[in-house]
């Protein structure tokens, strides 16, 4: 196989352990899908590979219950840089209001990646947040939501936004959607960086 065909095979498995190794708690191995730089921005946190690890530690301690799941892949690659984009959902339990339910965030992770001494690693993470649905547990179990707290997110992840705030977390407002300003910037940025200009993103810039 010729270096490109190598290089996406490389960029997929590494997106496909971030998922699984994450969901299983495999923290030493997850660390690995990292870049010493890298950063994650999550609904629920926003920070340095080694922050969000250690965040996740937490919450697997605690029974928090975040799952992922991964579709289709696509990325684009500029010498030792690259931009993927893959199609997720993430599928969180937990109780709001005292009853349990399901949420399912249906969107894209996208990614920005670079080869160092010969290996890719993840230098931000930022999902995009298309769409999302609330659904209690039990059988004919309702949840009654307070709309002013529903509506106070993007409609990309409002419901998942409404869990975690039940939850403690405090929830990013402005993550990009489906349309927007926030995800053109988003889309703009990942052209700058296959340009070989830094990632400068959410106050931050690196690379």
């Amino acid at each position: 196989m010729d270096d490109l065909t190598l290089d996406k095979l490389a960029l997929r498995e590494l997106i496909d352990n971030w998922a699984i190794w994450r969901d299983a708690g495999f923290w030493e191995k997850f660390r690995t899908v990292w870049h010493d730089d890298g950063r994650m921005m999550a609904t629920w946190t926003q920070g340095t590979a080694d922050e969000f690890i250690e965040m996740n530690r937490q919450g697997w301690a605690k029974g928090v219950s975040i799952l992922h799941f991964l579709g289709g892949f696509t990325c684009e690659i500029a010498g030792n840089r690259a931009v993927t984009q893959t199609k997720m959902t993430i599928s969180q339990r937990g109780e709001v209001h005292g009853v349990l339910v399901d949420v399912v965030c249906t969107g894209r992770f996208f990614d920005f990646l670079e080869k160092r001494d010969g290996r890719w690693g993840m230098c931000l993470r930022q999902p995009i947040y298309e769409k999302d649905r609330m659904d209690p547990i039990a059988p004919g179990a309702v949840v009654d939501l307070d709309p002013e707290v529903l509506n106070a997110y993007p409609v990309g992840y409002r419901h998942l936004a409404y869990l975690q705030s039940q939850v403690g977390y405090p929830v990013k407002k402005d993550m990009p959607g489906l349309k927007g300003p926030e995800v053109d910037h988003l889309y703009a940025t990942g052209e700058a960086w296959l340009a070989g200009n830094p990632i400068t993103w959410s106050g931050h810039s690196w690379g």
